[in-house]
């Protein structure tokens, strides 16, 4: 029996992480998004400090490049799912009547 080519089973391992990853979010309701996303970013925040490790340690330039790579645009998810986040809850916050409407009222 051959055995499979790690190249291979990785490539597996990402698509099935794909497709699931793709029907949990989905199937997420809208009270949680909220929460689902902070959770989303400090997981990002350790994909940051993998790809860091994996710049540093790897010994070719396509290696080293990739992790840079890896470590940019993860920075850029975490930074830009934070700004999502506080834009939600910024929703829910009760928005304050101007003091000159509330005068003209009562």
């Amino acid at each position: 029996m051959d055995a499979v080519s790690p190249t291979l089973l990785n490539l597996v391992i990402f698509v099935l992480a794909i497709y699931v990853g793709y029907h949990v979010v989905w199937t997420v309701t809208p009270a949680l998004h909220t929460p689902l996303m902070a959770v989303t970013n400090a997981i990002s925040a350790i994909v940051i400090v993998g790809a860091m490790l994996a710049a540093a340690l790897t010994e070719t330039v396509l290696g080293q490049t990739m992790g840079v790579l890896a470590v940019a645009l993860a920075a850029v998810n975490v930074f830009g799912g934070f700004l999502v986040t506080r834009r939600m809850l910024e929703m829910f916050k009760k928005k304050e009547r101007p003091a000159k409407a509330a005068e003209g009222k009562h």
